[in-house]
């Protein structure tokens, strides 16, 4: 970081149908049909363990970690996508970025490097992924938690919250936290920012609906300021604002 002042702002991701425009675990999948006991999804032990499994599979069809890269480096940067991580590396100084995602470590990391972002993210929070003897690349859960609301292997309101008060122990206080997302479980973190924060939900997708849901059911619960985006360039001007 530039300077010895800690960044003023913190900006947290999500990465599938925020900063990529697709699911990257449907992406992994284009072409193939998944055999019928994988076919329909999570049957006990939840999402993560089913892609655990869609990832075995794949890799005795002969997929490998290179091929996945591939795929990863593809998937299309959601409209506007570019212009805001433009707008976030001309001002480094001022903003500290991290994701947090349920997809996985090495495909996460594969997109931001493509995409010649990895180095705007202080952390990236996903699950892990890595490459066995067989050379086959296997998933894991994040971590566990007590949330009856989140997957059981990601809450990330838990690691958001873990991450700012690591941040305070380092005297990292930050004025304002901004969030991008679009899913359901990015509406239990968004639920934790202040009066003074901004949540960007994707317009339409489920983050936004869930908040809609909320402020009619339960108005002043959400406290966040809600600005909804079709375009991350929406994001980057909003915030090119909040600088003047």
């Amino acid at each position: 970081m530039a300077g010895s002042r800690p960044p003023r702002f913190l900006l947290v991701f999500d990465f599938d149908e925020t900063i990529v425009d697709e699911n990257s675990d449907d992406s992994v999948l284009r072409g193939r049909a998944l055999p019928e006991p994988l076919r329909h999804g999570p049957r006990g032990g939840g999402y993560n363990q089913h892609m655990q499994r869609v990832l075995a599979w794949l890799g005795e069809q002969g997929v490998r970690p290179a091929d996945f890269k591939a795929v990863y480096e593809s998937i299309p940067l959601s409209p506007g996508m570019a212009e805001l991580f433009q707008f976030l590396s001309k001002h480094r100084e001022l903003f500290e970025v991290v994701l947090i995602s349920d997809a996985n470590v090495f495909g996460v990391e594969a997109k931001l490097r493509a995409a010649g972002a990895r180095s705007l993210f202080r952390k990236v929070f996903s699950n892990p992924a890595s490459v066995d003897r067989r050379g086959f690349l296997t998933l894991g859960p994040y971590h566990s938690h007590k949330c009856l609301e989140c997957p059981a292997n990601m809450c990330k309101r838990k690691i958001l919250g873990e991450y700012l008060e690591e941040r305070a122990r380092e005297d990292a206080e930050f004025q304002r936290v901004f969030y991008v997302g679009d899913g359901a479980n990015d509406f239990c973190p968004a639920g934790m920012l202040r009066a003074a924060d901004v949540a960007f939900p994707r317009k339409g997708y489920p983050m936004h609906r869930l908040i809609q849901e909320r402020q009619e059911k339960q108005p002043g619960a959400f406290q966040a300021a809600v600005v909804p985006w079709e375009s991350a360039a929406e994001v980057a001007r909003y915030l090119q604002e909040v600088l003047r």
